[in-house]
């Protein structure tokens, strides 16, 4: 931990920019539009001040990355080159590993198998190093991108997988390999088919096949720097004739196609630098890009872009170049992502290649800043993209309107009113329609979309209330008194671990006629104890708890201690409440004097007896309404009423409040 710089861990995944004496960015945890993500160097913590995600450096790999905290640490040290030292696990250990762990680990030991063979092995040289070198690929490219070779025997990786020791159900799970269900000759004693022969020879048996043998392979590795996928290409007479030339690994727990971008790890830094990512079709455009000099590419893989996709790149830039072939299945690539990338706030340019030309032909006859220059002078708004594919050469009055309708739907999808009103501006000088009739009419597709969200929302909280039981309704009643105490403890815990350690009360005398000095924790902690009253938040108590166990230890801190706890829940609670929007105003986030802490801890605790009070009058209040007929239990009641009433005023006098009876 105090190797770690967190701005460095999160920029490995999310833009940042400087603000003060922190880090502003777009929450990576959220469909985030401005920039709620904040880092903060002094503290080592993150928080998104919109969703409240918070935590440490090994909290952002955790989540961010689905790792446990064991994987995270080693993450960070494979960062820093620290060396850890670990025992070897034993079988039952491993047997306990997750799925997903042993999905990665099992992804990472084929990628480096298939690289080994593709320099190795003497198909891999002749057919899959020979694919890539007629594609130009250097050695530099080859080993960025892990490319690699499956030999053509059905079941290679397969044996060599379980040599290693991986098993079968992993092997299927991760997509490399899949069964096959075969029936062996049934022969007699001396060779020939028989009925004689042995009934076990007879069973069927399940064979494990490789899913990618005899193709060149591309690891699809993610954000993280984890491979999660590969795909495999047919090289030889197989492809002529063969509509899927491809084959990638199927959907599992570790890759989803659609949340995937090609690329994506060796360009995040790039499209950082260069604030804008161009978007091709497939894995050698990509490649082919990279090896010209222009890194900020990533692919789709012939897939409709998602929205998971556009959020990835979001982290990244808001800026977009779609880079796609001049013909008419690059003109539909380009049409379909163009509303989706506009709704969740992307700039978008649309750049067509030259007839017979795609990415990766067109890099590899040009100098990347030809490359750039080219991009430069011909890339398009997508405006013009859209007037000019729909409405060259149309005449016709109803395939015109068909088309202008389109454009202008594509605007009313654009969440900034400012950017909508440009483009309205530029269609309208472009098209030749009045700029009123184009604002009539995107703001007739703005009120159907506004529409259909209502209706959803609507039919959502029907299906939620009718799944709610009878009694909820008037156990939800006293919500607002329920806030109140939820908002004190939070105040109290926030309270603790940014202060937890410091002395507020000296030479207190104890039964045993000691002197002691109280911190803020001991003190919250033994005044509630004293009434036996603790925190409703189990997080809460635990976290009081841990301060008073180590407020007496030299060096305590309990902000660094909580920010960097080995709970996640913990750590990710402690980022949350020392971020700079505290409940509390500037003194607590300075240097609040001891009788500042003081005074606050003092009223806080008063405020959280006088609200538990509260909450204890109305639930008897309810056990009075229920307890009508029956005298005995009604008497009770009234009682139990009378003295929370009494013990509420007296709270209330204390903190110079008139309590109405």
């Amino acid at each position: 931990m105090d190797a770690v710089n967190i701005v460095d861990v999160v920029s490995d995944f999310v833009s940042l920019r400087k603000r003060g004496t922190s880090y502003k960015g777009l929450c990576p945890f959220h469909d985030d539009r401005t920039p709620s993500f904040s880092v903060s160097p002094a503290k080592g913590v993150y928080k998104c001040f919109s969703c409240g995600k918070a935590g440490n450096a090994v909290n952002f790999i955790m989540e961010h990355e689905q790792m446990t905290y064991p994987d995270a640490l080693r993450w960070l040290a494979n960062k820093y080159h620290i060396e850890i030292k670990e025992r070897e696990q034993t079988d039952d250990e491993r047997r306990q590993q997750s799925e997903r762990e042993s999905m990665l680990i099992i992804n990472e030991w084929a990628a480096k198998y298939f690289s080994k063979i593709l320099h190795d092995d003497v198909d891999g040289r002749a057919i899959g190093m020979q694919y890539f070198r007629s594609r130009g690929f250097r050695d530099d490219i080859i080993e960025r991108f892990q490319l690699g070779f499956a030999p053509k025997q059905r079941d290679a990786m397969a044996q060599a997988a379980l040599k290693a020791g991986y098993k079968p159900e992993f092997l299927i799970k991760t997509g490399l390999c899949f069964e096959r269900t075969t029936q062996p000759d049934r022969r007699d004693g001396n060779g020939e088919h028989g009925t004689d022969a042995p009934e076990t020879t007879g069973q069927e048996q399940n064979q494990l096949l490789d899913r990618f043998s005899g193709r060149v392979i591309f690891p699809w590795i993610g954000v993280g720097g984890k491979v999660t996928a590969f795909g495999g290409r047919l090289l030889d007479s197989r492809t002529k004739g063969v509509a899927q030339k491809y084959v990638n690994s199927p959907d599992s727990d570790i890759y989803h196609k659609d949340h995937e971008l090609y690329g994506i790890f060796q360009a995040k830094r790039a499209i950082v630098k260069e604030d804008c990512v161009y978007m091709v079709e497939g894995y050698t455009d990509v490649i082919s890009m990279h090896q010209c000099g222009i890194e900020n590419v990533v692919a789709n893989s012939g897939t409709a872009l998602s929205v998971h996709q556009i959020k990835l790149l979001r982290r990244f830039t808001q800026n977009i170049v779609l880079l796609y072939d001049g013909d008419e299945a690059g003109i539909h690539a380009a049409m379909r992502g163009t509303d989706m990338l506009l709704a969740e706030g992307m700039n978008i340019k649309v750049l067509l290649l030259p007839d017979k030309e795609d990415p990766d032909s067109f890099a590899r006859k040009h100098t990347a800043a030809d490359f750039r220059k080219y991009i430069t002078d011909h890339q398009t708004d997508f405006i013009e993209f859209k007037t000019r594919v729909l409405l060259d050469g149309v005449s016709d009055p109803i395939k015109r309107s068909e088309a202008v309708n389109s454009i202008v739907k594509s605007i009313s999808v654009i969440k900034d009113p400012i950017i909508r009103a440009t483009y309205i501006q530029e269609c309208s000088r472009r098209i030749g329609i009045a700029e009123q009739t184009l604002i009539t009419s995107m703001n007739k597709f703005i009120r159907q979309e506004v529409d259909e969200k209502g209706k959803e929302a609507e039919r959502e909280a029907r299906a939620a209330q009718a799944q709610q039981p009878p009694q909820t309704q008037q156990r939800l009643q006293p919500k607002e008194q329920t806030q109140k105490v939820q908002e004190i403890e939070e105040m109290l815990i926030q309270l603790v671990v940014r202060h937890g350690e410091t002395v507020i009360f000296h030479n207190v005398e104890t039964d045993d006629n000691q002197t002691i000095d109280v911190t803020v924790a001991q003190y919250i902690y033994y005044d509630l104890e004293g009434d036996h009253l603790e925190f409703t938040n189990p997080l809460y108590q635990r976290i009081l708890q841990e301060a008073v166990t180590h407020a007496g230890e030299q060096g305590f801190v309990a902000m660094t201690y909580f920010n960097h706890h080995s709970d996640f829940e913990v750590s990710s609670l402690a980022a949350r409440l020392t971020a700079d929007d505290g409940i509390f105003t500037e003194h607590l986030k300075l240097n609040p004097t001891e009788e500042y802490l003081r005074n606050l801890a003092k009223h806080l605790v008063l405020d959280f007896k006088q609200n538990w009070v509260e909450q204890r009058l109305m639930s008897l209040r309810r056990d009075l309404s229920l307890a009508a007929g029956d005298a005995e239990k009604m008497t009770q009641v009234l009682k139990d009423i009378k003295e929370m009433s009494e013990l509420r005023n007296l709270l209330g006098s204390k903190v110079g409040r008139r309590v109405a009876r």
